[in-house]
């Protein structure tokens, strides 16, 4: 009976691939959440510092967002609500970033006049934790 000579090559071949793909796609930008498909969370990680959101949150890779007033904003993306009232889309967590007085009147989360384009980044960013 003749063996294949080459059956051994694939394994090392499908290695490999595993070990040459994930080092050709780190020069890649991650992609914008499907939640916010126009939004930057890079910038959107620079404006909750900007906006100092991490005076009350605290907000996982944002430096000195540690704060204790509001809640966590841990794996914020695999949330079902926001603020208890909202379902979770980027579109409402835009609204809640521009408004929050007026979506919950009297909650704690002052409105900070963030624009839009603001809310939108931060809310990409937000949609990033997981």
């Amino acid at each position: 009976m003749i063996k294949n000579p080459l059956r051994w090559i694939w394994p090392i071949a499908a290695a490999a691939t595993l070990v040459v793909a994930p080092a050709g796609c780190s020069t890649l930008s991650p992609a914008p959440p499907a939640e916010v498909p126009s939004g930057d969370p890079g910038r959107g990680a620079q404006l909750i510092n900007q906006y100092g959101c991490g005076s009350c949150h605290s907000v996982p890779g944002v430096k000195g967002a540690d704060g204790l007033v509001g809640p966590p904003l841990t794996k914020f993306g695999s949330r079902s609500y926001i603020a208890g009232e909202l379902v979770n889309s980027g579109p409402n967590l835009q609204r809640w970033i521009e408004h929050p007085q007026e979506i919950e009147p009297g909650n704690a989360m002052p409105d900070l006049s963030v624009s839009p384009e603001d809310a939108r980044d931060i809310a990409a960013y937000l949609f990033t934790l997981d």
